[in-house]
């Protein structure tokens, strides 16, 4: 079944591919909205792709085939971020509503949710398990001083405890006075019969309106409008389906052993019986590559180990390069894709009728890594340079020329050209370095949280723009451009060749799940977490040289356990405006020339991401922080789809959902509510002993009444406020200018426009 959806998969890929890729290129589109209605809509086939193979991936057991399904996982990934890059290009916006095109093409709006491999933070080679066994263990053994209570708050904590045992000695004492009053006064004044019908009356009433109950809510489930119980477990067809699942992942585990160990054999054994040969055939057909080009009438000069030295030779004489790179591909992953469908179709049509179990194909093994031994063999290709220099040397002899002096001066400008390398201020261990960041608090282990927790779909969007309202986005569309922006391309594949984004700030009133959102990356990523906020790194490596010691210690550990995170929380303390009077102490500007330099050194091969957070953008020099990140998210209050989260943050406390919990109304007096205020809410209501008498008194909408009114929501002035703030963002100016139409022609038209009347 799986091997269908990955069928399905590729047959569409190959589909859209065609469409990309037309014989004739189609002519420029002048309308905007008919332009980004077409990349929206190749983008939600790619997600749809991307879902199926993702699926195929999990549960196919033949680990070749896994791999050819991760490089086509990898592919469509890139395509779908490039796709996003450029949907914000032409629209100016981060946020894109799509529900008429999921109408058109009759699909759910979770068919839009992008899947997270399992494999990013599941990676099981043998260098990244090592590194998180040492992270673990530094953490266990590092005390880390942050947690230590002060003397204060220990104080505190003991006057608490001291005055609420105190309280309920008074209450029972109280309590034991008042009932021996009682027997002592009314003792032997009632008869036991009136007793007894009292009795019987409260008793008679409790057990008819249980049984009223009953019957009510078995005419309910009979009419169909409330699930029978029974239906609530796992049906017998899902737990044998978990089962299944839970067995083939077992399956998975072993076939990949048995594949890594066949892998090391081959290519033993490839090295043995296959090496001489390979090293003597590379030495004849580079020695016939000389004689053929100098029939030229000179000798060429042999190929630098940067340009693939012998193998760049044979490169150069496939036509099938040559041509592929004269083709213009509007996308660095098409390519790809292109190779994708190529490999797939191979897989097609293989016969595996005798290969049921599944293994891998030991042929397919010496294919693959007969190129790997071809390219270790390559150390002929000092061999060979010798002796084409000597070649070169016996005829410039003849000949009475200087060549020989000419190779020495190109040589010497060639080691001239060297890039400067960053000088490492530090000789210490991976280990050493990990437990001294751990010790200072720079290193931290990130939380346990998903980033499925943050729920909903903006249902109404387009209806909205296309009446001139803009809607504000879900906590469904900020988790959408998160795996777009942060997760995704921490895949080495898609971050290598995908547009490079170096550093998010994310924009939101208190308590929208901006720091949750930080910690949910790491875990969908198995990224390592650095925190360089200013308030965390006050009064850590003091001075000039500690400072810039610090950055350099966190960006080269960054680099060596990738992918990693740096976060930044208040990131508008590193561009204050006016830094206030009792934070001048805490020196919060001092990361704000240092940062964005190590910053720009960050390369397409290192996977490090900042992602910096604040709720106060308005106080700091917005040009400032606009120049140091590349991505900027405003994250709104939740909308009313998004607080029914109300459901499921009340079942992770332990609360049960019940009739006569009104979550619509529950929904509606939260407005203006972040979900930190309804964790807030539901963690001084949905105490221990609440949970235990949820059988006789079920939760109610009333009792988050009172814990709401405590706190402030987020008014509508302050998120107007970030609004106006996001307007002055350079995306934000684009906007507005797209929306008052003076941005018509595009810019390069017009620059082009402009010379020729300059020369005119």
């Amino acid at each position: 079944a799986y091997n269908d959806l990955w069928v399905d998969a590729q047959l569409e890929l190959s589909r859209l591919l065609a469409e990309e890729q037309p014989a004739e290129p189609p002519p420029a589109q002048k309308d905007r909205v008919v332009f980004f209605q077409r990349l929206a809509m190749l983008y939600v086939r790619y997600i749809q792709i991307l879902r199926k193979l993702e699926k195929a991936y999990d549960l196919i057991i033949h680990p070749q085939k896994r791999r050819a399904i991760r490089k086509a996982i990898d592919s469509v990934m890139g395509r779908v971020v490039e796709l996003k890059n450029e949907m914000v290009e032409k629209e100016f916006l981060e946020y894109h509503y799509m529900d008429d095109i999921l109408h058109d093409m009759k699909l759910t709006p979770d068919k839009l949710e992008i899947p997270l491999p399992q494999y990013f933070p599941n990676d099981h080679s043998k260098e990244v398990q090592e590194r998180k066994a040492m992270l673990m263990n530094i953490f266990k053994m590092v005390e880390v001083t942050e947690s230590l209570e002060t003397q204060e708050e220990a104080i505190r904590v003991i006057q608490v405890a001291e005055r609420a045992r105190q309280g309920r000695m008074r209450s029972k004492l109280y309590e034991e006075s008042r009932e021996g009053s009682l027997r002592s006064t009314h003792a032997g004044t009632e008869s036991t019969e009136p007793a007894a019908i009292c009795i019987q009356k409260v008793w008679r009433g409790y057990i008819q309106r249980k049984k009223t109950k009953i019957e009510r809510v078995k005419e309910l489930i009979a009419l169909g409008m409330v699930m029978d119980p029974k239906y609530l477990a796992p049906s017998p067809a899902e737990v044998s389906l978990r089962a299944a699942e839970a067995f083939t992942r077992v399956k998975q585990q072993e076939h990949e052993a048995a594949y890594q160990k066949a892998v090391v054999a081959v290519t033993n054994q490839l090295r043995e019986m296959e090496g001489n040969n390979m090293s003597n055939t590379l030495k004849s057909q580079v020695r016939q590559w000389f004689f053929d080009s100098n029939a030229t009438g000179s000798f060429p000069d042999y190929p630098d180990e940067e340009d693939g030295g012998s193998a760049f030779i044979f490169d150069e004489k496939s036509p099938q390069q040559e041509e592929a790179g004269l083709k213009m591909h509007p996308s660095a992953f098409l390519s790809d894709l292109e190779a994708v469908d190529k490999n797939f179709n191979f897989w097609r049509s293989r016969d595996e009728t005798e290969n049921l179990s599944q293994k891998h194909d030991v042929e397919l093994i010496k294919e693959e890594k007969r190129k790997v031994v071809e390219e270790e063999i390559r150390q002929v290709d000092d061999q060979m340079r010798q002796e084409l220099a000597e070649l070169k040397l016996s005829v410039d002899k003849e000949k009475g020329s200087k060549t020989k002096a000419n190779t020495k001066k190109k040589k010497a400008s060639k080691s001239g050209k060297k890039k400067k390398k960053e000088k490492d201020l530090t000789a210490d261990t991976l280990e050493s370095l990990c437990q001294e960041l751990v010790e200072q608090g720079l290193l931290k282990q990130a939380d346990n949280v998903r980033l499925q927790d943050y729920l909903d779909f903006n249902y109404l969007g387009t209806t909205l723009r296309q009446n001139d309202i803009e809607p504000m986005p879900s906590l469904s569309d900020v988790r959408q451009v998160l795996s777009l922006y942060a997760i995704l391309p921490l895949s080495p594949v898609v971050h290598e060749k995908a547009p490079l984004i170096k550093s998010i700030l994310l924009v939101g009133p208190e308590g929208v799940g901006k720091k949750t959102l930080v910690h949910a990356v790491c875990q969908e990523t198995g990224a390592t977490l650095f925190d360089l906020s200013p308030l965390n790194t006050a009064g850590k490596y003091p001075g000039k040289s500690g400072l810039t010691m610090m950055i350099h210690v966190v960006f080269k550990v960054a680099r060596l356990l990738q992918p990693s995170v740096i976060w930044i929380g208040d990131a508008e303390k590193m561009f204050y405006k006016k830094v206030p009077k009792e934070e001048k102490e805490l020196d919060p500007k001092r990361l704000k020339k240092d940062l964005p330099k190590s910053l720009k050194l960050i390369k397409g091969e290192d996977r490090v991401l900042i992602i910096g957070t604040t709720e106060d953008p308005i106080s700091a020099e917005i040009k400032s922080m606009c120049k140091m990140y590349n991505k900027i998210l405003l994250i709104p209050r939740p909308d009313y789809g998004s607080r029914y989260m109300w459901k499921e943050l009340i079942n992770q406390k332990g609360g049960e959902i019940t009739k006569a919990l009104d979550l619509s109304a529950l929904a509606k007096i939260s407005d203006g509510y972040t979900p930190g205020h309804m964790i807030k809410a539901i963690q001084s209501v949905v105490t221990e002993r609440r949970v235990r008498q949820q059988g006789r008194r079920p939760l109610t909408a009333a009792e988050f009444v009172a814990p709401l009114a405590r706190i402030d929501p987020v008014f509508q002035e302050q998120e107007e406020a970030l609004k106006n703030w996001y307007a002055k963002t350079p995306l934000g100016r684009k906007r507005i200018k797209a929306a008052t139409g003076k941005e018509e022609e595009p810019p390069p038209d017009k620059g082009k426009s402009a010379k020729k009347g300059a020369k005119k």
